[in-house]
């Protein structure tokens, strides 16, 4: 059964979506690529592909607009502004996005899974490294990690607190022990139009900091397109639910 919720955010000051797809199951929070909207998982064959697990009741699929993705696709304001809206979407997801899809599971407090391809593999694995406390695992496919070129180059707080590259270093305290504790699979094709270099990075990034992460490299045959994220997906949700 698919559903659907609509609010106006004030953290990102425009309207956000959260769809969903199955009745029971882990909650797993699907983000779109950079221009993507909610539903665009759906159209793109990636509900589909999981159609085994939804009617197993293994796992809900959720999914949210790309606010921060779309403002980047088509550098919206300046690049101050599009990494001010990176950071108050991340702030968005945790602080709205996810108690919706809480209770919209009956109020549970289930680690949920966060997943992306693209510009939603970067999204998935932040947040699990901002919001450890919320996200259990997350699972990065053809993963776009380096995103400071997108931005003109820019600096900011809003970039250092978005982007792990620049956030993990430092991190210590209490986030990062309840980190150790959770799980990152970074899946990369190596065919046309991927960059698998960045998952590697991001790979040594996250164990160089001892969390725990695996990446897995898909061959040449597997080019930066649906058809291999339609075959990533179930693959990794079938591992981690």
């Amino acid at each position: 059964m698919k559903g659907w919720e609509r609010w106006h955010s004030e953290r990102v000051g425009q309207d956000m979506t959260l769809a969903r797809w199955g009745d029971v199951g882990r909650p797993v929070l699907v983000f779109p690529t950079a221009g993507g909207d909610a539903e665009e998982i759906e159209r793109e064959g990636l509900v589909d592909a999981c159609s085994d697990l939804l009617s197993a009741g293994r796992v809900k699929l959720y999914s949210c607009d790309s606010v921060a993705g779309r403002v980047m696709l088509h550098e919206i304001g300046t690049p101050e502004y599009r990494l001010w809206i990176l950071n108050a979407f991340h702030q968005a997801v945790y602080h709205e996005a996810i108690p919706a899809i809480r209770a919209d599971s009956g109020g549970t407090d289930q680690l949920i899974v966060t997943a992306g391809a693209s510009i939603g593999a970067f999204n998935a694995v932040a947040t699990l490294c901002r919001y450890p406390d919320a996200i259990g695992a997350a699972i990065g496919m053809s993963g776009t990690y380096d995103v400071q070129r997108f931005y003109d180059g820019h600096s900011s707080d809003d970039l250092y607190f978005s982007s792990p590259h620049h956030f993990l270093p430092d991190l210590e305290g209490w986030q990062l022990d309840v980190l150790r504790q959770r799980y990152a699979v970074l899946a990369t094709g190596e065919g046309r139009w991927e960059t698998a270099d960045h998952s590697w990075r991001m790979g040594d990034a996250l164990g160089a900091k001892g969390i725990p992460n695996r990446v897995d490299a898909w061959g040449p045959e597997w080019d930066h397109l649906w058809p291999t994220w339609q075959r990533m997906l179930p693959h990794y949700l079938d591992e981690l639910t």
